[in-house]
């Protein structure tokens, strides 16, 4: 991760608490401190440049569903791709007045979120950062309530090695949305059993901070691009074991999402030439301890 100071973790999820998803993903964003702010600003410029406004009325960033679910492509079919100046007009007319808005203008709104996404998903690329992702099904063994979660575990490790990778070894930060309830409790949680409960959580926290920050304001436009990568790689990224179906209309986020996972190698057992990938496929969400308290 270059010569940073600090590196940050932006922590999001698709697919949990019961939602309609082939697949949970607990997803995170690793971004140098350098590119922080830039890269939440440009995200922000790109919501005002696609939609001539802010997507929602309090002006939190838009959720992945509500940008990528299969409604928003039938719409944006509806009407040949329309020029940029004409889709933002039109787009800004749908989201001031939508119950006034014509056909035409709710394909133009469609079409502006698509353009938006993939627009975020380059932005990332210009600003250097590596996507991390922990992917289970959802007839995977789970913990009981309140013990470690191996998702979460992965996540974490691949944080530390991109940390241990780079030649300053910046400080790692684990970072989320003030608004995100549920999850950032679960969050909090899962951090203090792996830092504070494990030996190789306790050897970590030499480079992990062993508690979130949230982040409020623009900074969640960060956040916002995490439950990109976990919505897209719910839906559309697949492997030997991810048999789910795919959505294809997705294909082209899913090759810029997969561009840019986070790939280590290190030296494991008699190979020096392990690679680890960042997105890890997870059949059991249980920790090895959990499985065989339980005997399995």
């Amino acid at each position: 991760m270059g010569g940073a100071v600090a590196c940050f973790l932006f922590v999001n999820s698709s697919g949990r608490q019961g939602a309609p998803s082939p697949y949970e993903v607990l997803a995170g964003v690793l971004v140098q401190e350098r590119d922080i702010w830039n890269l939440s600003q440009a995200i922000v410029d790109a919501e005002v440049r696609h939609f001539g406004r802010r997507l929602c009325a309090d002006w939190a960033p838009p959720k992945a569903r509500a940008l990528l679910k299969p409604k928003v492509f039938r719409q944006a079919s509806r009407v040949p791709a329309l020029p940029h100046e004409q889709r933002r007009e039109l787009s800004r007319s749908c989201l001031e007045a939508p119950e006034k808005a014509s056909l035409t203008a709710q394909a133009a709104l469609a079409q502006a979120k698509l353009a938006y996404v993939g627009d975020v998903l380059e932005l990332a690329a210009r600003y250097r950062c590596k996507y991390l992702a922990s992917i289970v099904g959802k007839s995977a063994p789970r913990p009981l309530p309140g013990q470690l979660r191996k998702d979460y575990a992965y996540l974490f490790e691949r944080f530390f090695y991109s940390l241990d990778d780079s030649a300053t070894q910046p400080l790692g930060l684990v970072v989320d949305s003030v608004r995100s309830g549920a999850l950032g409790r679960q969050l909090k949680l899962q951090m203090e059993r792996y830092f504070r409960s494990t030996l190789k959580g306790r050897q970590r926290a030499s480079l992990v901070l062993p508690e979130p920050v949230h982040v409020s304001g623009d900074l969640t436009s960060v956040v916002s691009l995490a439950g990109l990568v976990a919505y897209i790689t719910s839906w559309a990224f697949r492997t030997k074991e991810l048999g789910e179906p795919a959505r294809f209309q997705l294909s082209p986020f899913k090759e810029q999402v997969r561009a840019l996972r986070y790939r280590a190698v290190r030296d494991i057992g008699d190979n020096p030439n392990f690679v680890i990938w960042g997105f890890a496929v997870i059949p059991d969400v249980r920790m090895r301890e959990d499985r065989e308290a339980e005997g399995q």
